[in-house]
């Protein structure tokens, strides 16, 4: 292989992605209590995510994608790390703590690493609502990004998931950036990652 292609993934990247853990299988007698799935299979990115939780723990876990090498390997390294973790602690992962584990990614593909932290939530957000505490963990972990109106990244990814596709649609849904105007570099390269995901 030519050094063209060596300085794009960590030998830990690219581990994951040529032997990825926990993939799902239809073949396979996997009875999950759990599912979530995020992304956009018109955008080359969706995933699903699977667990088996027993007392607030999450015992294994299978994952399908259709992503890029990054998406995969995130996933992959992501699988690994929850097993043994309760359901708080892993709806609190961040795509960087994920990314740093695989020694970094490149920064174009930054945004594919948070597939999988996103498709967790969801699943944790399934299992929660099949045992009476829908919501319990929706706030934990959040960022503030408007301080004048105290709206967070996952107001944000929110309002994408109800319509937003613009800062007008954003705005709109959340009056980000209606008192200072301060945030709006970073809110609109959120809402941008946000629609790559959800987005139609």
């Amino acid at each position: 292989m030519t050094s063209a292609f060596s300085w794009l993934y960590s030998d830990v990247v690219k581990d994951h992605f040529t032997n990825p853990r926990n993939v799902f299988s239809p073949d396979e007698d996997f009875k999950a209590d759990a599912e979530g799935m995020t992304g956009n299979v018109k955008c080359g990115d969706q995933m699903l995510f699977m667990l088996k939780v027993e007392d607030d723990v999450i015992k294994d876990v299978r994952w399908k994608t259709y992503g890029c090498a990054s998406a995969i390997a995130s996933t992959s390294m992501l699988s690994d790390v929850i097993k043994g973790m309760t359901i708080r602690d892993a709806y609190n992962i961040k795509p960087e703590d994920i990314a740093t584990r695989l020694g970094g990614l490149p920064d174009n593909k930054i945004h594919c690493s948070v597939l999988g932290d996103k498709a967790l939530r969801a699943a944790i957000d399934n299992y929660l609502e099949k045992t009476g505490r829908a919501g319990a963990f929706r706030n934990e972990g959040a960022k503030i990004v408007c301080t004048c109106l105290n709206i967070s990244d996952r107001d944000i990814e929110e309002a994408v998931k109800q319509g937003a596709r613009d800062w007008e649609g954003l705005q709109e849904r959340t009056k980000i950036g209606t008192v200072c105007g301060g945030c709006r570099k970073e809110a609109e390269e959120l809402l941008h990652d946000y629609v790559h995901i959800f987005g139609d």
